[in-house]
């Protein structure tokens, strides 16, 4: 009985020191986690913010275009679009600033002075004779993109010789914004997104074989490809 006895203080001693090596571990943590600069801390907020802000972004655009081609697969067949947009796929969204929109009926939009991804519009009917363009995001479609990403400029699109894809960029500097760009590149395949880090060249640089569209100097740009016609890297 004796020796059941001190068998179980020794047991009970054994359990008592691992929940103390349990909560010394714990403090450890704790004084760890306070004790990191305010401004690491500040900056992975920060960086996984962007990233949830954007990779949102790039979900919103993508279900608004895939949506517009699914309920209109033939797009605009009109035979003007060879004239204004000759390499544009004619299944999907033109870009917003296309000529081909001022030949369209008064009633339709007409171009905008850029290529941002908020103006850009579904064809119409699948007959290709219906020209009523109109757009995806907007009180009439029920689709709203928000604004631009903190730090960032707006989402621009392109249909062209190269494909179909959006992007966007930023001239800012903060140290994280790197790294939450290549996480987030991590969430896509290797030819469905990139990341184009023209922050050291004092050059833009070409986002299609044209250079119609560029990622100015000093900045770092992320690109989404809907449908690439280029060999992906």
């Amino acid at each position: 009985m004796k020796q059941s006895q001190q068998a179980y203080r020794k047991s009970e001693s054994g359990s008592a020191l691992v929940y103390i090596l349990i909560a010394i571990a714990l403090l450890a943590a704790l004084t760890v986690s306070f004790m990191q600069p305010s401004s690491q801390q500040t900056s992975s907020q920060s960086g996984f913010r962007t990233l949830t802000e954007i990779k949102g972004q790039i979900d919103t655009i993508r279900s608004g275009i895939q949506e517009c081609v699914l309920r209109y697969p033939n797009g605009d067949q009109d035979t003007a679009i060879n004239a204004s947009d000759p390499n544009a796929l004619k299944e999907y969204p033109l870009k917003p600033n296309s000529a081909y929109y001022s030949a369209l009926p008064a009633s339709s939009i007409p171009p905008t002075a850029g290529r941002l991804a908020r103006d850009i519009r579904c064809p119409g009917k699948n007959d290709g004779t219906a020209k009523n363009h109109q757009p995806i995001f907007g009180g009439a479609s029920g689709r709203f993109l928000p604004p631009a990403p903190d730090l960032f400029g707006e989402w621009q699109y392109y249909n062209g010789a190269d494909g179909v894809f959006f992007w966007v960029g930023t001239d800012k500097s903060d140290a994280f914004l790197k790294t939450s760009m290549d996480k987030l590149d991590e969430n896509f395949g290797a030819c469905e997104a990139d990341v184009v880090d023209n922050t050291a060249s004092a050059s833009a640089q070409n986002l299609d074989i044209a250079g119609t569209v560029q990622c100015p100097a000093r900045n770092l740009c992320f690109r989404v490809w809907m449908v690439r016609r280029t060999t992906c890297p």
